[in-house]
């Protein structure tokens, strides 16, 4: 992995990247873009995008490769119409991409952080809306839903069983399936400490309809606390799912010495999925907390140690799907507490300095953890059975 650190203090903003090439010249860039110090959040906005077109220019590619941006926002009630009117969240025509929005308040003096996930190659077809995009190539249907959510209803049960029930009919329009092509869901509940099992429950039973089980597969995820610009909206979810691949392609990871099976204490999502194509392998982590093989918190109330916990079990699933952290291009850090952020964010810098990462406000779906951290590692690999990404 190629990793690249831009700063450019005169619109106060970084830009942590990651690259990873292949020898026939594919590239996928994943940017963090995090703002240095406070400002208001309509100048943050504007030097974002500044800071953006910058580190573009710096790797020597457009907008037009994008494939997804997601947002971090610390009050995204009343900064929702300063970012409607930004050119970064109607993609539209040539800058067509996935757009996420979410209220996890950026750590440590942000309104708005950015990850944004490029793909430069050839022949790729690209429709839909920023809400939901279709990527067509070499055979396979790339689909990215974002701000699935029904606040029509009102319990995070009913509005989770009526995400899911959505889910499947935009599926279908694409010709695909929960069951067969889904490889990442992030779910966001509000008010995450009461309104998490209501979420649990539904999704256990329409999986459970639809065949995944214990003795079948699940999906890889994130549930976590956030919120959406309604406030009546208690789950919000965003959904990666993938037409076109063979079951062999596609494999779910654990690491039975570190985490316990999820189902064991009630949940249903896989640790981690791996997909390998004939040049790389994607590795999808969950969101990962201090837990042991027994599914017990480790280290309770103690954030520092909780850290290096989660972290050897990030390590631990992805030794199990022959990858390593220093393939890692993103980590993505959930504080409990906002307190916590500058011992974490110093251990950070101390074990990964050059990898790109935002740490944000998101409780856990149990209180007593206090960090999650989620990632994506590719590594190359030589499948001649497999199309290349």
């Amino acid at each position: 992995m190629d990793y690249r650190q831009f700063r450019f203090a005169d619109v106060h903003f970084s830009a942590d990247v990651s690259i990873f090439r292949t020898a026939a010249g594919a590239a996928e860039y994943t940017l963090v873009l995090h703002p240095l110090d406070y400002q208001p959040v309509a100048e943050q906005l504007r030097n974002l995008e500044v800071a953006y077109e910058r580190a573009l220019a710096e790797l020597g590619i457009g907008r037009e490769s994008a494939f997804l941006r997601r947002f971090f926002t610390s009050d995204l009630v009343n900064q929702r119409e300063v970012l409607d009117a930004s050119s970064l969240i109607q993609a539209k025509g040539d800058d067509l991409c996935a757009v996420s929005l979410v209220r996890q308040p950026p750590l440590p003096e942000g309104k708005v952080a950015m990850i944004a996930y490029h793909v430069v190659a050839d022949n790729q077809d690209v429709s839909g809306d920023s809400t939901h995009l279709v990527l067509r190539r070499r055979g396979r249907t790339h689909v990215f839903l974002t701000q699935l959510c029904a606040p029509e209803v009102e319990s995070s049960y009913d509005q989770t069983a009526a995400m899911f029930a959505e889910l499947g009919c935009q599926l279908a329009d694409q010709g695909l399936t929960l069951e067969d092509d889904v490889i990442r869901t992030w779910i966001y509940v509000q008010n995450v400490d009461a309104n998490y099992m209501g979420m649990v429950r539904a999704r256990r039973e329409h999986f459970t309809r639809h065949g995944l089980t214990a003795d079948t597969h699940y999906i890889a995820s994130t549930g976590i606390e956030g919120t959406y610009d309604d406030p009546r909206v208690k789950v919000l979810m965003d959904v990666y799912a993938i037409g076109g691949l063979q079951r062999e392609q596609i494999r779910h990871i654990e690491a039975l010495t570190h985490l316990n099976p999820t189902h064991e204490y009630g949940v249903t999502f896989e640790r981690g999925t791996a997909i390998d194509y004939g040049d790389r392998r994607h590795v999808y982590i969950s969101g990962t907390a201090s837990i042991d093989h027994h599914g017990q918190i480790v280290h309770p109330g103690d954030v520092a140690r909780q850290f290096e916990r989660t972290f050897e079990n990030i390590a631990a699933l992805l030794r199990n799907a022959d990858a390593s952290l220093a393939d890692v291009t993103y980590l993505l850090v959930y504080v409990r507490d906002p307190a916590d952020c500058a011992l974490v964010r110093e251990r950070l810098d101390q074990r990964f300095g050059d990898v790109p990462r935002v740490i944000v406000a998101g409780a856990v779906c149990r209180p007593g953890w206090l960090i999650e951290v989620e990632c994506r590692a590719i590594v190359g690999a030589h499948r001649a059975e497999f199309a290349p990404f």
